[in-house]
């Protein structure tokens, strides 16, 4: 399996969306700054995550993007479909392929897919905040000195 840097950008983006939340609309210059992604392409795949009904944005000064459902309610799978299409990124190259070696192993890949759709279909934002939220919490000493 191998995730596109679009993917890449798309989980980074709707992470940093659902750690953001509660904040209201989150301007894309901030997006970009604190993930490390380039605005104008991140521009190209929140368009696709808004056409696929995951954020909605307004324009201007006050402007920026925002979750439609909270991050409970929204799975990598789902992201990851949104702007890599139905079938990607868990198709194997091999399987787009003909001949008698694509064939002999199609039920593997098919098994491996059937696997990674199964964990991001069941992986969550809300849960990917919970795990960056506790990996920052066990990064802090606990005391001062």
């Amino acid at each position: 399996m191998r995730i596109s840097a679009k993917g890449e950008y798309a989980i980074k983006a709707m992470l940093d969306l659902a750690q953001q939340r509660e904040r209201g609309l989150i301007p894309i210059q901030e997006v970009a700054a604190r993930q490390g992604i380039p605005q104008r392409y991140l521009e190209q795949v929140l368009l696709s995550l808004k056409r696929a009904g995951l954020l909605t944005s307004k324009r201007g000064s006050t402007g920026g993007y925002h979750l439609t459902r909270e991050p409970d309610d929204i799975t990598v799978g789902a992201v990851l479909r949104a702007v890599e299409g139905t079938r990607a990124p868990f198709e194997a190259a091999s399987t787009r392929r003909h001949g008698a070696a694509a064939s002999d192993l199609g039920e593997l890949w098919e098994e491996i897919a059937e696997a990674v759709s199964k964990v991001v279909d069941r992986l969550t934002f809300g849960e990917l905040v919970l795990r960056a939220r506790e990996r920052r919490s066990k990064a802090r000493p606990m005391y001062h000195i």
